[in-house]
């Protein structure tokens, strides 16, 4: 009797193992660039945590690319599928000329994610502090640096003369500058900004997706030829994308920040939390993963102001909103 129970046994474990696996080997992987590591992308790493691209077929391999100029590349090059930056980058690629360009098939977030953090309090601040002052910024062409000198330009103030911009530092480097004593501000994405916050080295006294509002900032790209030969993926891609956004909307900060933790091993539990409230406060996640043309346009008009674009670039050439509005359809 104990026998043929052992025997019993060890068959429905190797059944359940063959199982496992069959469902492991169904899932189809997905080479994903991302651009950086931010608590601005819950969305998208909650879909990840609450199995919602598995539930949708599909394994992320991810990849933090440290650029959307680099993530750009690594999309062209065959690196990866999907690219996951900013339009610029798609912009930037389509103004060369190439014939396989990459588009847009789904929008993450709704503004730029980025604060400008300073070295006290600032309760009444004012873009027009900014005068004479030195800020730590971005990369030259990068959205975020773009969307801060269209800030100051929009205070009145000449980001070229009237307040000195550093702008030649990697991504990783602005916080350790700024905590150096470099510059009197600095931009930077959650959490880092908390980070600073946490650590007495700053205080966040502006958010520049707030002051800037709703534009195109960090969507999900693929080239047109691979779109085409993986139509049913992409969709069930931004199926999962969508679920993400609806499941980041009715969850509250402390459940958003259960699901996305493991995305970042050096922080603890409540300097996340803060950086997850400070983005809801903000409204900084799309509701949809559909971009819009008007958020499109104003991308377009802080590049143009940037001197970074000199003739704009036809919306149905880049963003392609099939996929994303079919999952709004289709997703309740």
């Amino acid at each position: 009797m104990r026998r043929k129970l052992l025997i019993m046994s060890l068959l429905v474990a190797l059944l359940v193992g063959l199982v496992g696996s069959a469902t492991a080997a169904e899932l189809t992987k997905v080479r994903v660039a991302e651009v950086v590591r931010s608590v601005f992308y819950a969305p998208f790493y909650a879909a990840i945590t609450q199995g919602l691209f598995a539930e949708e077929g599909i394994e992320i391999v991810m990849d933090v690319s440290w650029g959307a100029d680099k993530g750009a590349a690594a999309l062209l090059s065959g690196a990866v599928d999907v690219g996951f930056f900013g339009p610029e980058a798609g912009i930037y690629v389509y103004a060369q000329g190439r014939r396989n360009h990459f588009v847009v098939f789904a929008e993450l977030t709704a503004c730029d994610g980025s604060f400008l953090v300073g070295r006290e309090p600032e309760p009444d601040f004012s873009w027009a502090n900014l005068k004479g002052k030195t800020i730590i910024g971005g990369r030259p062409g990068g959205v975020p640096e773009m969307t801060l000198e269209w800030l100051i330009k929009q205070s009145g103030l000449d980001p070229f003369k009237d307040v000195t911009l550093i702008r030649n530092l990697a991504f990783t480097a602005t916080a350790g500058a700024f905590q150096s004593g470099i510059g009197d501000y600095v931009a930077l994405f959650e959490p880092t900004a908390s980070l600073l916050e946490k650590e007495g080295i700053g205080y966040v006294v502006a958010s520049l997706g707030a002051d800037a509002g709703p534009q195109a900032y960090t969507a999900f790209h693929a080239s047109k030829e691979f779109i085409a030969r993986n139509s049913d993926l992409i969709q069930r891609f931004t199926n999962a994308v969508y679920r993400g956004q609806i499941w980041v909307y009715n969850h509250t900060p402390e459940e958003i920040t259960a699901a996305i933790l493991e995305f970042f091993p050096d922080m603890d539990y409540e300097l996340i939390l803060k950086s997850v409230a400070r983005y809801q406060a903000i409204d900084a996640w799309q509701r949809t993963p559909i971009l819009s043309e008007e958020a499109f346009n104003k991308l377009q008009d802080i590049m143009i102001s940037a001197g970074e674009l000199a003739e704009r670039t036809p919306f149905a050439e880049l963003v392609d909103n099939s996929f994303a509005e079919k999952a709004v359809r289709m997703i309740q």
